[in-house]
């Protein structure tokens, strides 16, 4: 701990810090590679409703920040979701081991460490990990964040929000990824083109792209994301009887196969979160804070109509009590509308090996507001665990940007044993309900015994040939409706010009999402 004298400035930073309400402690002013542990830097709860955004190169300590800031959501009573991109988020379940470096930081930065865990939830989209299986109905994903997972064109795009129109108006359940494929197949039929002339078309075209591409996507394992029993996003916004928030940790051990589902899979979450809660405006705390790792997966490739939805979410969800951060390396990585909107800001920091590192360093410090630091040096100087920060008051202004030496997290900084890992989900009340899929009946069996039902033949129709019984049989799942759909000489010769356009706007909510039918 310095014995030195606060200088007039870090008095000064210190006083944009000094809140009267509950807030979050984050670390103490650093000016020269001095922290003054009588400056601390705080956030105040209650405009964590207004977002944030925690930034910087790779291995700077974002991951640590936000086992920082969730465990003191936790321990102040408000729910926490993280997704683990990298595997390591767990350990906030358990008490941190101490340490020297450990004690040195809290010394530094006037700290009372103390070990202690969260009371987590460890949940794993589809059931692919140890968590318990998170699965969202294909209805209530909906067709545009669908549609960013299947890298569809914006003319892909509306003839799926087409094929969803179709299935609600009749009656036609999409549970899961076959579902969604036996429609299609139907609407590409005589059969279905019929059906589609009052409303619109769907090309045999565009039918044949997205249904390679949902073949590719389930291919890759995504089919155990989508189907019942669905996740109820209420399920994250739970405290413990002593009053602790939960800590909802996402594992998303196998990101890099494939980001663009996962990133949009939590946008799902988002947008779920927004129709089931009401408005509050703000509150002295939020309902829930979301933490949105590795965001730049998110925005990349996105639509214009994806990226406008992202921003209204942000934008509206705010008045719901729920606070996002976004997680990535530098502020170029998030739309320039998006971040207008994010008022807290932890940025660690950033390297300039290369001309573009040089932009990016240029073009972070100018999101900044003036301050009395030259942040082109600080941000190349922080260490690991440092970071400059400025966050919104409690009455709504930007505090002073204030270069920080940030605490040490609690819990342990690391993952925990596998066996640990499971005996949590094991005790959880959840397993039980979420943990086993089921198949109702729905579109697929819907269209499968429509199509078995016995047709009259035209009666110019050439006689069928006798089946060979040594030719193998068709398949009865999913490949086979479509293949027998799709393999019809009618079908792949059908509407070669481009469809009609979708005329009118679906009537979904964001992202074209829709709650389940229960």
């Amino acid at each position: 701990m310095s014995s030195a004298p606060t200088p007039p400035t870090v008095r000064e930073i210190a006083d944009g810090y000094a809140f009267t309400g509950p807030a979050l402690d984050l670390g103490a002013v650093l000016l020269d590679g001095v922290a003054y542990p009588d400056a601390p830097v705080r956030i105040p709860l209650g405009v964590l409703n207004r977002h944030g955004l925690v930034a910087g190169a790779t291995g700077t300590g974002k991951t640590k920040t936000l086992q920082l800031i969730a465990e003191q959501l936790s321990a102040q009573g408000v729910p926490v979701f993280l997704a683990d991109i990298k595997g390591d988020v767990s350990g906030i379940a358990a008490p941190g081991a101490p340490s020297e470096r450990t004690t040195a930081r809290a010394a530094e930065v006037g700290q009372e460490w103390t070990p202690q865990g969260c009371p987590v939830e460890f949940y794993a989209l589809g059931g692919q990990g140890a968590g318990i299986p998170i699965r969202a109905t294909v209805t209530s994903f909906g067709p545009l964040l669908l549609a960013k997972v299947l890298d569809l064109n914006e003319t892909q795009e509306s003839s799926l929000s087409l094929v969803f129109h179709y299935a609600d108006t009749k009656g036609l359940e999409l549970y899961d990824l076959k579902d969604l494929t036996a429609v299609i197949a139907f609407l590409a039929s005589p059969e279905g083109k019929e059906e589609l002339r009052t409303i619109g078309g769907l090309s045999a075209a565009t039918a044949g792209v997205i249904l390679r591409a949902l073949t590719v996507l389930e291919n890759e394992g995504a089919g155990a994301f989508f189907g019942e029993p669905e996740f109820d996003t209420a399920e994250l916004l739970r405290t413990t009887p002593e009053g602790k928030g939960v800590v909802s940790v996402l594992e998303l051990p196998a990101v890099q196969d494939r980001p663009r589902l996962f990133s949009t899979f939590l946008m799902w979450l988002l947008a779920d979160l927004y129709q089931e809660l009401p408005e509050v405006g703000d509150l002295d705390r939020p309902k829930l804070v979301f933490f949105f790792d590795e965001a730049h997966l998110l925005f990349k490739g996105a639509s214009k109509a994806f990226l406008e939805a992202i921003t209204q979410t942000v934008r509206l969800i705010r008045s719901k009590a729920v606070g996002i951060f976004f997680v990535t390396q530098t502020p170029r990585d998030v739309p320039a509308d998006v971040l207008a909107q994010l008022g807290n800001r932890v940025q660690h920091a950033l390297r300039a090996f290369t001309p573009d590192d040089a932009k990016a360093l240029k073009a972070t410090v100018s999101t900044f507001p003036r301050s009395s630091y030259d942040l082109g040096a600080v941000l190349t100087s922080l260490g690991t665990g440092e970071a400059v920060v400025t966050v919104l008051s409690e009455k709504g202004a930007p505090t002073p940007v204030a270069a920080t030496r940030l605490r040490a997290p609690q819990s342990l900084m690391g993952p925990i044993e596998a066996g640990a890992l499971r005996a949590v989900v094991d005790a959880s009340p959840l397993t039980a309900r979420y943990r086993d899929a089921m198949d109702r009946e729905s579109a697929y069996e819907k269209l499968a015994a429509r199509a078995a039902r016995p047709q009259s033949a035209p009666v110019d129709e050439a006689p069928r040939r006798r089946a060979d019984p040594k030719e193998p049989k068709e398949p009865t799942g999913a490949g086979g409706l479509l293949g027998s759909l799709l393999s019809n000489p009618t079908v792949k010769n059908f509407a070669r010009s481009a469809g009609k356009q979708l005329g009118q706007e679906i009537s979904r909510s964001l992202f074209g999402t829709s709650k389940r039918r229960r």
